[in-house]
């Protein structure tokens, strides 16, 4: 039976997302948060007060640093899991297989330096409201058109690039769209591009209630249909 422990085995490896999909995870308990945070803390052992200090080269000493975590062994080198805010960016940043701590600390102060120069936090929902235009959509089977909407989502801030912000918005709509359909159907998506990547898609749906005709409808519909046609048509004799 392999323990995972932390400690190098043979067939005991991680990866620096793995790491980061943890320490996202972790920092979700209060509990957690608050233990990583501290520069400093006091415990009592058998009787007596001894004080201890994190281990975490950047903590108090880089701007928006909140924890997380040092490591080291052998096969592993120098680790280091690293979480910093500013400007409503949060990011976690892992270096594994440093040489020694002082490449660690570098390594994981360039990555953080180059997040926060060349991004920032933007709310992506006016460019993708302005360019959804499309009030109704038709409806087989139906006399009435269905009013549509954009699902609203809780969050449409992203991580974009500060040079770079060409947006792009395409819309899908499903086929074979038949009433009847029941308010908040879904009829097709919404995808948002950056600088030609996808970033995110939100459903399309309906505001009411779409009845479906009945064949009587129906048949006087296309009667009515074919007489328009004909009364609105002549031959013209050469």
């Amino acid at each position: 039976m392999l323990l995972h422990i932390g400690l190098d085995a043979e067939e005991h490896f991680t990866t620096a997302y793995d790491l980061a999909i943890l320490t996202n995870y972790a920092l979700k308990n209060e509990t957690f948060s608050n233990i990583v945070k501290n520069k400093t803390a006091t415990i009592t052992m058998d009787g007596y007060s001894r004080d201890i200090n994190n281990t975490h080269e950047l903590l108090g000493y880089t701007e928006g640093v909140y924890g997380v975590k040092t490591g080291f062994t052998c096969n592993a080198g120098r680790c280091l899991v690293t979480a910093c805010k500013r400007n409503n960016l949060d990011v976690i940043i892992v270096v594994l297989g440093a040489d020694t701590k002082k490449i660690r600390t570098q390594d994981s102060l360039n990555l953080i330096n180059y997040i926060y120069n060349n991004f920032e936090m933007i709310d992506t929902s006016e460019f993708l409201y302005s360019k959804f235009n499309i009030k109704n959509i038709k409806i087989q089977k139906s006399f009435k058109k269905a009013s549509i909407y954009i699902e609203n989502k809780k969050n449409y801030v992203y991580p974009i690039s500060k040079n770079t912000k060409q947006f792009e918005v395409k819309i899908y709509f499903l086929n074979n769209q038949k009433a009847p359909l029941e308010k908040n159907s879904k009829v097709g998506v919404i995808k948002l591009f950056v600088n030609g990547n996808f970033l995110y898609e939100n459903n399309i749906l309906t505001k009411n209630k779409i009845e479906a005709i009945s064949y009587k409808e129906y048949l006087y519909y296309t009667i009515k249909q074919i007489n328009n046609f004909f009364t609105n048509s002549y031959i013209k004799i050469l």
